[in-house]
């Protein structure tokens, strides 16, 4: 098995459209969730987390003519990865594999001819199918990026990004190839998604608030974010400056329903992430002086703000780790960047990243007083420093509708 590295990073978020921007604002507690620039009266919530100065302008008029404003955040964050890591100019265009997760690509494609269908019965415009189909940010970075790899989209709901990233990982430690640009981008703030979403009053009325004694709902957003993968072999023969590494990935499915989660789900998908990670390691001659599940520095979790999610996060947390479980530290970042869907688990492992790089805990905005039920160390206030020396080992979970649970293990750079 090869070891895989991360080394580019690239995200267009309500907090910062870079990921330098990203974690100045988590330093600093900026929250990106703010009033709707054009307000629906009938919406019980007011605000969300919208990406308000997207510059367009370095896309061609084929990019904008044949996809929407969600594949332009997947051409955008996908640029950034690979500028940061000159992944194109090391690896052949036929060994670089484009995996992305997208749960509702095309709604400003699609809602606007739908209603001209019904009001006007117009004829449709025709490019609604190709800026639609959830496999077109895929095809637009394939194109932009001049890669001729596997490229693919992973559609599995608020998990899309972790799956996207975790199948990534698996392709080059296999073999498969030998790169990869990996991640997900959402752009579900159209009118028709935002009415659906407020029908299943799962939206917070005021402010998203993870883990929280008094948490109400979720945030929605739109947002991006692209990892470059590679072999630790290659980043080091041409000395690439590397953020973290993959170590695992595990996913299970709760097979029990299609909104409600149940805590044994999300706990198999870490149990596999971890024993993943173990197998990583035993094939490269590396051992441990402790069990990894001894050893994981702090969790990034899921933390919508629902009430049933954050009870059966923290329950599948003290299946996994006992006695452990109240001591390790437990960040939920939704409250700063929303919940971008599918590409908020890839905004999320970007973010572990980036604290396993600055040894640093985001805190959990929004929230004031814990839930006692759930038993866990929320970093709350201010970002808590982590042990200066040694491989720190961090996970970030995703628990999608479907009862569709991803996991990713990372550690700090070798």
């Amino acid at each position: 098995m090869q070891r895989v590295v991360i080394t580019g990073l690239g995200c267009l978020t309500p907090i910062g459209n870079s990921a330098h921007d990203l974690w100045l604002s988590l330093e600093a507690g900026r929250i990106g969730i703010l009033p709707f620039t054009e307000p629906d009266p009938s919406l019980k919530f007011k605000a969300a987390g919208q990406i308000l100065d997207l510059d367009l302008s370095s896309l061609s008029p084929p990019q904008l003519q044949t996809a929407e404003r969600c594949s332009h955040l997947a051409i955008l964050a996908a640029r950034q990865a690979a500028a940061q890591s000159s992944l194109t100019s090391h690896h052949a265009p036929d060994q670089i594999a484009i995996v992305l997760g997208c749960s509702t690509n095309g709604r400003q494609a699609e809602e606007p001819e739908i209603a001209r269908v019904y009001t006007q019965n117009a004829r449709v415009h025709p490019l609604t199918i190709a800026r639609s189909m959830a496999s077109n940010g895929a095809s637009q970075v394939a194109i932009d990026q001049h890669i001729t790899g596997p490229a693919f989209a992973v559609s599995t709901a608020c998990a899309s990004g972790a799956h996207a990233i975790g199948l990534a990982f698996h392709m080059i430690r296999s073999g498969m190839v030998t790169a990869a640009l990996a991640g997900a981008h959402e752009a579900p703030l159209t009118r028709a998604f935002l009415r659906a979403w407020d029908s299943m009053r799962v939206v917070s009325p005021t402010a998203c608030r993870p883990f929280s004694v008094d948490r109400d709902g979720m945030s929605l957003a739109e947002g991006a974010a692209v990892l470059s993968l590679e072999t630790l072999a290659s980043a080091r023969a041409r000395n690439a400056p590397i953020v973290a590494e993959i170590l695992g990935f595990g996913m299970s499915t709760d097979a029990h329903h299609i909104t409600q989660p149940r805590a044994e789900g999300p706990a198999q998908a870490i149990r596999a992430a971890l024993a993943d990670a173990a197998a990583t390691l035993a094939a490269n001659s590396q051992t441990e002086p402790h069990p990894l599940q001894q050893q994981v520095a702090f969790i990034n979790a899921h933390g919508t703000a629902t009430p049933i999610n954050d009870q059966v996060e923290a329950a599948a947390i003290h299946q996994v780790f006992g006695p452990r479980a109240s001591q390790i530290p437990v960040s939920g970042t939704k409250g700063f960047h929303g919940h971008s869907l599918g590409a908020s688990s890839a905004i999320e492992t970007l973010i572990t990243a980036l604290a396993l790089h600055h040894r640093r805990v985001p805190f959990t905005a929004g929230t004031m007083t814990l839930d006692p039920s759930l038993q866990l160390d929320v970093v709350l206030g201010q970002p808590r420093d982590l042990p200066p020396e040694g491989r720190l080992i961090a996970l970030t979970q995703s628990l999608a509708f479907g009862g569709l649970n991803a996991v990713l293990c990372l550690r700090s750079a070798p």
